[in-house]
């Protein structure tokens, strides 16, 4: 499954109302270690069918990064059944944000 763009209008029909855990990247274009993550979150996205993978641009939607509590950015959130499940600040080897499903 391809990576979706998280917005404040679909946010409750892709991450709260989701049948399956969702991985939020809250991102924006000129972080660097965001840019580091971004093939690790996309490569979970393409591997993992039992994930739902979402991608947040914090310039696009500050309402959302402020909703999370974001003040660094890449964040990574896991939510299940519209809860946060997992929560960690900055980059990330591939193992370490896959394990936040556990």
């Amino acid at each position: 499954m391809s990576v979706i763009t998280i917005t404040k209008a679909n946010f409750n029909d892709e991450v709260i109302n989701s049948e399956k855990p969702v991985l939020l990247d809250f991102w924006a274009s000129w972080c660097g270690p965001c840019r580091m993550v971004a093939p690790i979150v996309d490569e979970i996205a393409d591997e993992r069918a039992d994930v739902k993978v979402g991608k947040v641009n914090v310039d696009d939607e500050p309402e959302l990064a402020s909703k999370f509590g974001v003040m660094s950015i890449p964040t990574l959130v896991v939510m299940e059944n519209g809860k946060i499940k997992n929560q960690v600040v900055g980059a990330r080897p591939k193992n370490q944000i896959e394990a936040m499903f556990d």
